[in-house]
């Protein structure tokens, strides 16, 4: 299959992106690529796979969550570069 820099540009209108006329040559060759490989992933014969769901049979990969006491506070607040009532201070992240 190949793509026409008409379809490329309707694509792209499609997806709301703004390409420049020089980039038109570079998404081309990169959709072609891509189009090109799912072609040859497609054209992959299957039929005496058998369907694979995950890798291993693990079925509860999380560990429990515990509450541990940790004995050191101290240590850890000495490496804090700004602490405030024996928590650790951070920048505001979100704006009010």
């Amino acid at each position: 299959m190949t793509v026409s820099k008409e379809e490329l540009l309707h694509i792209a209108n499609l997806a709301d992106l703004k390409i420049k006329d020089e980039e038109v040559d570079k998404y081309l060759n990169n959709l072609q690529n891509i189009l090109n490989y799912t072609e040859l992933l497609n054209s992959i014969d299957l039929k005496d796979l058998d369907e694979t769901i995950g890798a291993n049979d693990s079925s509860d990969v999380f560990r429990k969550d515990e509450i541990i006491d940790f004995d050191n506070k101290e240590g850890i607040m000495e490496n804090a570069p700004e602490k405030e009532r024996n928590m650790f201070k951070i920048p505001k992240v979100l704006n009010d």
